[in-house]
């Protein structure tokens, strides 16, 4: 099969970092970004700063805004924040050409779905990430932590494509853990399962993922948060095949303890977030599936006194 053309719509912490690692691995990709975040990396590459690797700098990246990107791509990650979606789709359906496959990876659950309904002609998978990654600078992106692993995967089995096989191959030839699923609904909540309480927990102690990895009131809440995810698995027919409390323990636990989700960072700094789908939305699916989301509700009504919407 021929080489992929790849297309990475948001240069952040997650679009970036794919990006840069895919980059390294002489896969053709072109970031979108724009502002000074584009101009840093058009004249002096993406600068990588890891846990483990120290400084990188991967120099020549491509990388372009919406309007001067002239290409077709074959596949299109999608790692914008929730509330810059609808600003993609208009961008999507002028660069895609019939084949063109579009993989988003954000932190709301659902959100492949509701793209396809835009996306008529195109294939729309649905896929998560684990990373903890942010823009330190514009042309510098800081790693908090060493797990780094896209799940995707098609909500219906004759949609899957050979194209989607190869993703795998070159996203682990680039050093990042490619998964393709046989249930993306269940995979894909089972990553909503850990930034989605660990978003509302750190919002509502206001703490880093320190003061969650150790014992006390954060750590509890995160567990009861997770517990109710989880009920809302069984409740929606997709329940999880792993102790999920334990598993994302383990996640939280191998991050610096300086991590923090970006939904957080967002708030702090005053700006939108992503906290309409991350929190409010649970509360609402409680509700649609009739369990019991008391943790929820209690984060929910501090935020919304708080004014945050």
């Amino acid at each position: 099969m021929k080489q992929l053309k790849y297309l990475v719509i948001g240069a952040g912490g997650t679009g970036g970092s794919i990006g840069a690692y895919m980059t390294k691995a002489g896969k053709d990709v072109t970031l979108i970004a724009r502002g000074e975040h584009l101009k840093q990396m058009q004249a002096h590459g993406l600068r990588m700063e890891t846990p483990t690797k120290g400084k990188d700098t991967v120099q020549p990246v491509k990388a372009a805004d919406m309007e001067h990107y002239a290409e077709t791509p074959d596949i299109i990650f999608v790692c914008v924040k929730g509330y810059s979606l609808e600003d993609t789709i208009p961008f999507i359906r002028r660069i895609a050409g019939p084949d063109t496959i579009v993989i988003p990876i954000l932190n709301i659950y659902g959100t492949g779905g509701r793209m396809q309904e835009q996306l008529p002609g195109l294939l729309v998978t649905d896929g998560c990430i684990y990373i903890a990654g942010e823009i330190k600078e514009p042309g510098t992106i800081l790693l908090r932590g060493d797990i780094f692993r896209i799940v995707y995967g098609v909500r219906k089995p004759e949609e899957l494509r050979p194209e989607l096989f190869t993703v795998a191959q070159d996203l682990k030839e680039s050093g990042i853990d490619g998964v393709l699923s046989d249930n993306i609904r269940r995979d894909a909540l089972q990553k909503f399962a850990y930034v989605s309480p660990m978003a509302a927990c750190g919002l509502y102690y206001h703490v880093s993922a320190g003061a969650v990895q150790k014992t006390g009131d954060p750590r509890d809440t995160f567990v009861k948060l997770m517990r109710e995810i989880d009920a809302l698995a069984v409740a929606m027919d997709v329940p999880f095949l792993v102790d999920i409390v334990a598993t994302n323990l383990r996640i939280l636990d191998t991050l610096n303890p300086e991590a923090s989700t970006s939904m957080q960072r967002d708030v702090y700094a005053g700006k939108r977030s992503e906290i309409d789908g991350l929190i409010y939305e649970v509360v609402r699916m409680g509700q649609r599936y009739g369990v019991p989301v008391p943790t929820y509700e209690m984060i929910a009504k501090k935020a919304q006194a708080d004014g945050l919407r």
